[in-house]
């Protein structure tokens, strides 16, 4: 039997069926993000650290 969950993404809301874990500063919470908004998030952006990957089926 698989699980299907929902979470929405932190930055634009959407429901995505995986979304990644991220800080984007060492002294802030983490955040999920959706593939959309991870580039941004990600690139360029010396304190951001990645913190697995959450998926709707489990």
């Amino acid at each position: 039997m698989v699980r299907q969950r929902t979470k929405a993404c932190d930055r634009c809301q959407e429901i995505a069926p995986v979304l990644y874990r991220v800080r984007l500063q060492p002294d802030q919470p983490w955040q999920f993000v959706c593939p959309t908004c991870w580039p941004q998030v990600s690139q360029g952006n010396p304190g951001y650290t990645y913190g697995g990957t959450w998926k709707a089926k489990k």
